[in-house]
C-alpha cells in the first residue's frame, strides 16, 4: 500500500501558469527568463499559503530548464525533473528559522564561489529569512550585494518588517496578495474533482473563506474534511462541525439580542455553541467577521463587491443595519477586537463571553465617544419603536387642551445671563481674523451649572479646544468665579437638548449655514 501524500503536496504547482492568485509577480518574473533580464536576489513577501517558496521553486527550475518555453519550465528535461524529485543539486532549500547562525552563512559563503555542476545557475532559497541573527545579515550581506554570476538568492519571508534595511536594498522585492475566496473555491472544485470528493460549492467556498487567503490552508482543511467524512458527500454543515464554527445566522440572532439588550437570550446561544462543542474563541473571531459584514453593508452603497457572501446573505445583512446604527457596530466591533486578544489567554473562555455580552446590555459607563454613541443610537431606536411612553398626569376628569401639552422652555436664570453678557463682551472684543470660530460658536445651557460652548460641527470643537484656557481666564477676570464648560457639535448638544426637553418648537434655534461663511468647512448634516 502506497504511502497517502497530503493534497497541498500533491498538488503544489509545478508551473508558473498553475500559480493561483499571484499574476502580477508571474508575469514580471516570465518576461524576466524570456528577456534574459534576471536578478541576482529577490524578496518573496506574503502571508503562509499564498506560494511564496511555490515560485521560488518553479524560478529556479526554469531559469535552467533545457527546453524553455516563454518562460515555463518544460518539466521534461532531466533538469526539471530532478528539480520535481527534490534531488537537483543547483537549488538549495535553507530554512532560517533552525539554520539562522553566522556559521550557517559562512558555508554559504564558501560554497557559492563554485559554479553549478550542471545547468546555468545555483539557487539558494532562503525560507523565512527574517529568523537569520543579525551576525548572520551581516555575513550574507557582501555575498548578497556582489554574488558570482552563476548564484541567484531568493528569500522569503512573512515578516518583511524585520529584514534589515541593507538587506531590502539588494534585493527585488514582490509582494505576494492573499489569494481572493473565490479563487480559491475554484480551485478546490477542481482538485476535489481529480480526487473523487464530493462536496456542496457551499462547503467549499467555507473553507475557501476559513482558508483566509490561504490556498495551503484550504487544501489542508479540505484533506481534514474529506478524511472525517471518507465518502461522504461535504456539506457546509459538516465543515463547520470539524472547523467547530457556527452558522451565520447564530451571528444575526445575537446582534439583535445585544441591540435589544436581552442577556437571557445571549446566555441561551453561548450555552448552544458551548454544548454542540464549539470554541468560544473561533465563535468571537468569526462574529467579528459578522460586524466587519454589517459596517460595510451600512457605509457601502455596493457592499456585494467587497463582501465574500451568498446573495441571501447580503440580504439578511442589509435588513439587520435597518435595525441597527454605525455607532452601535463600531462599539461591538471595538469590544469584540478586544475580546478576542483577551480570549486567546483565558483559562475558562467560555466565562469572558458570557461577562463581554452581558455587560453589552447594561447601560454604558464607558466615557469614550464611541460608548456614548451606540448608547444614544439605542435610545433613538427606543423612542422611535415606542418602548418608551410618557404617563399622562391625572387631570381630574378636566380635558387637558393640546396647545399645552408642548413643555415650556425653561426660565433663564440671572447667572445665566451674566455668562451670556460676558460671552457676548468676549467674542465683541475678538478682532483676529483667527478667532471666526469662537465668535461664531454660541453660549447654552442645558442642567446643572455647566456651560456648553457649542461649535458648528466636529472640526470647530476641536479647533475650540485649543483656546479653552484663554476662554476660561476671561470669564474668570470678568466674573470673578470659576466657571465649567464643555465644548461640543451642534448635532451632539441638539441631541442632548431633545432628550431632556423633548422636540418641537421650543428647540434652540438652528444657526447659520457656516459653510458659506468660513470656506472649507464641512458643516455636520
Amino acid at each position: 500500500m502506497s504511502s497517502y501524500q497530503a493534497l497541498y503536496r500533491k498538488f503544489r504547482p509545478q508551473t508558473f501558469d498553475s500559480v493561483i492568485g499571484q499574476e502580477h509577480i508571474v508575469k514580471t518574473l516570465k518576461n524576466q527568463i524570456t528577456g534574459g533580464r534576471v536578478s541576482h536576489a529577490y524578496l518573496f513577501c506574503g502571508t503562509r499559503g499564498t506560494g511564496k517558496t511555490s515560485t521560488a521553486k518553479i524560478f529556479a527550475k526554469a531559469i535552467n530548464c533545457l527546453n524553455p518555453h516563454d518562460g515555463e519550465p518544460c518539466n521534461e528535461c532531466e533538469l526539471c525533473r530532478a528539480a520535481n524529485e527534490g534531488r537537483s543539486v543547483n537549488i538549495i532549500e535553507i530554512d532560517a528559522a533552525s539554520n539562522n547562525g553566522v556559521d550557517n552563512i559562512r558555508e554559504i559563503r564558501e560554497d557559492v564561489k563554485y559554479p553549478p555542476a550542471e545547468g546555468v545557475y545555483k539557487v539558494y532559497i532562503i525560507d523565512e529569512v527574517h529568523m537569520l541573527s543579525p551576525g548572520a545579515y551581516n555575513a550574507l550581506l557582501k555575498t548578497l550585494e556582489e554574488p558570482p554570476k552563476h548564484v541567484i538568492f531568493i528569500l522569503a519571508t512573512t515578516d518583511p518588517q524585520k529584514i534589515p534595511p541593507t538587506i531590502l536594498s539588494r534585493c527585488q522585492r514582490f509582494d505576494f496578495k492573499r489569494i481572493g475566496a473565490e479563487d480559491i473555491a475554484q480551485t478546490l472544485k477542481e482538485y476535489a474533482a481529480k480526487e473523487s470528493i464530493q462536496a456542496d460549492d457551499d462547503a467549499l467556498h467555507l473553507v475557501a473563506r476559513l482558508a483566509d487567503g490561504s490556498m495551503r490552508d484550504s487544501l489542508s482543511l479540505l484533506d481534514q474534511c474529506a478524511a472525517f467524512y471518507y465518502g461522504e458527500k461535504l456539506t457546509r454543515d459538516k465543515v463547520l462541525e470539524i472547523v467547530g464554527s457556527v452558522d451565520d445566522s447564530v451571528f444575526f440572532e445575537m446582534t439583535d439580542k445585544i441591540a435589544e439588550g436581552d442577556a437571557g437570550a445571549l446566555m441561551n446561544i453561548v450555552n448552544s455553541i458551548i454544548s454542540d462543542g464549539r470554541d468560544a474563541g473561533q465563535f468571537a473571531s468569526d462574529y467579528l467577521v459578522h460586524l466587519r459584514n454589517l459596517m460595510i453593508t451600512a457605509s457601502v452603497n455596493d457592499a456585494g463587491k467587497i463582501l465574500n457572501v451568498s446573495a441571501e446573505s447580503a440580504e439578511a445583512l442589509r435588513e439587520q443595519t435597518k435595525r441597527i446604527s454605525k455607532s452601535e457596530i463600531s462599539r461591538l466591533i471595538s469590544v469584540f477586537s478586544e475580546l478576542s486578544s483577551e480570549i486567546k489567554y483565558a483559562s475558562n473562555k467560555r466565562v469572558v463571553l458570557e461577562v463581554c455580552l452581558m455587560k453589552l446590555c447594561t447601560p454604558v459607563v464607558e466615557a469614550d465617544y464611541t460608548a456614548v454613541a451606540a448608547k444614544l443610537a439605542a435610545l433613538e431606536r427606543k423612542l422611535r419603536s415606542g418602548a418608551f411612553v410618557a404617563k399622562a398626569p391625572d387631570s381630574g376628569g378636566e380635558t387637558e387642551n393640546p396647545k399645552k401639552k408642548k413643555q415650556a422652555r425653561r426660565a433663564i436664570s440671572e447667572d445665566y445671563q451674566k455668562a451670556l453678557d460676558t460671552w457676548d463682551k468676549i467674542t465683541s472684543s475678538l478682532k483676529s481674523p483667527d478667532d471666526i470660530i469662537i465668535k461664531r460658536a454660541k453660549l447654552r445651557q442645558l442642567d446643572g451649572d455647566k456651560l456648553y460652548i457649542v461649535s458648528d460641527n466636529l472640526i470647530n470643537s476641536r479647533i475650540l479646544s485649543d483656546k479653552m484656557d484663554d476662554i476660561k481666564d476671561a470669564f474668570e477676570k470678568e466674573l470673578g468665579a470659576e466657571v465649567e464648560f464643555e465644548i461640543i457639535s451642534r448635532n451632539e448638544f441638539k441631541k442632548r437638548y431633545e432628550m431632556l426637553f423633548g422636540g418641537g418648537d421650543d428647540q434652540p434655534e438652528e444657526e447659520a449655514d457656516w459653510s458659506s461663511i468660513i470656506p472649507g468647512i464641512e458643516v455636520e448634516p
